[in-house]
């Protein structure tokens, strides 16, 4: 029997890189997956290739009113969640003395306070013995320059983590992380920089990685899927790093 089969999944951030790869995975399991994104025509791709059971809705990450929504449209179609995946984020670069409230505002709209209160809202939602996967970044454990904002809001997923385990594992729910290192995914072209610099930032960033390349959207899917199946029931309140040693070696 597939580990999915006769269960339901969400994957926020859904219709592209890391958060297609989980929702493909767990379609391949035998999951009823949900996943959720912004941009409709995305969307509509992506739901596409997961299958006739598959359900995509637009909904904005940082809108704790869009999460609201999200849990009722999931009530109205008779769902339980059995994992979650909290996926959605966005990633903007800038040198500290550059750093604007707005940037600060629009990181952890979506990558802190969208993530809180999506959990929050999907709470009546979740079967007991569900599992919720954040999306961290080991941005929250080494000092990349340009990355101040970003690095706190992911360390702030990591915090949470520990926070919502203990608070939840009385409903038998648990919360974990699963923090990449570099990823190729077309989040690498939204980072706000020019393309020139983009390039020589990501051939920095690679020199980095012991392993002499990036990951793909596939190597992350297989630990997420790994910590939303029964299999890891003893993890709890934990960090996975998938980062081709960078942080580690």
């Amino acid at each position: 029997m597939k580990r999915f089969e006769n269960k339901t999944v969400l994957v926020t951030g859904g219709s592209s890189g890391i958060g297609l790869a989980a929702a493909q995975a767990f379609a391949a399991e035998g999951a009823r997956v949900v996943i959720t994104g912004r941009d409709a025509a995305a969307l509509e791709t992506s739901g596409a290739q997961l299958g006739a059971q598959a359900l995509a809705l637009r909904n904005d990450a940082s809108d704790p009113r869009a999460a609201v929504a999200l849990a009722a449209t999931l009530a109205e179609q008779g769902m339980q969640l059995d994992a979650v995946f909290v996926n959605a984020g966005i990633a903007r670069f800038a040198a500290f003395e550059q750093v604007g409230e707005a940037l600060w505002d629009q990181t952890f709209d979506v990558n802190v306070k969208g993530a809180y209160f999506q959990i929050q809202a999907l709470l009546p939602r979740l079967n007991p013995g569900a599992s919720i996967v954040l999306n961290g970044s080991i941005n929250a454990h080494v000092g990349m320059p340009g990355s101040s904002v970003y690095a706190a809001s992911k360390a702030a997923l990591v915090s949470l983590a520990r926070t919502l385990s203990a608070e939840l594992l009385p409903r038998g729910v648990r919360v974990n992380v699963v923090s990449p290192g570099p990823v190729s995914t077309p989040l690498h072209g939204k980072l706000g920089v020019d393309a020139a610099t983009l390039e020589t930032t990501v051939a920095q960033i690679r020199d980095m990685v012991p392993l002499g390349r990036f990951g793909t959207p596939e190597e992350l899917a297989s630990t997420v899927l790994h910590l939303a199946a029964p299999e890891s029931a003893f993890i709890v309140g934990s960090e996975i790093i998938v980062d081709g040693g960078m942080s580690q070696l």
